[in-house]
């Protein structure tokens, strides 16, 4: 797989992508998109690992990251519906499950602290917390 690089980050995005150790892009479809490629996704999905792709926003680092889009899509290996990603979203010619999740009062982005680091370790943590909101059956 050739890896593109579209746009540049800044470079402690750069750094943590390298060190997070997985394929990732960067790519300009409408807007600019980093793509990580074989994100494991943890127990209790259809799929072990899929493509996570990330919309920099109009003025990051300043404005805030959010949300997160998965490719193939995911669901509950139990049946049981994940919430607030029934909305789709064409990306690369693929078509990609938006996960609508946000940043709250209580976690607000910090410019100059948070970063696509910190968001993707929050999108971990969204995956994981799936399971904690509404545990198997």
């Amino acid at each position: 797989m050739t890896l593109r690089r579209q746009f540049d980050l800044p470079p402690e995005d750069r750094k943590f992508l390298e060190e997070y150790g997985r394929p990732w892009e960067t790519i300009v479809d409408g807007s600019q998109w980093v793509l990580i490629h074989e994100f494991s996704t943890g127990e209790g999905y259809n799929h072990p690992a899929v493509t996570i792709a990330i919309r920099m926003e109009t003025g990051y680092p300043l404005t805030e990251l959010n949300m997160v889009y998965v490719f193939p899509a995911l669901s509950r290996k139990d049946g049981r519906p994940i919430g607030a990603t029934e909305a789709r979203q064409a990306l690369d010619g693929k078509t990609f499950q938006r996960w609508s999740r946000h940043r709250t009062a209580a976690n607000p982005w910090k410019p100059g602290r948070d970063g696509l680091g910190t968001h993707v370790i929050l999108v971990e943590d969204w995956l994981e917390r799936e399971f904690e909101r509404c545990p198997a059956k």
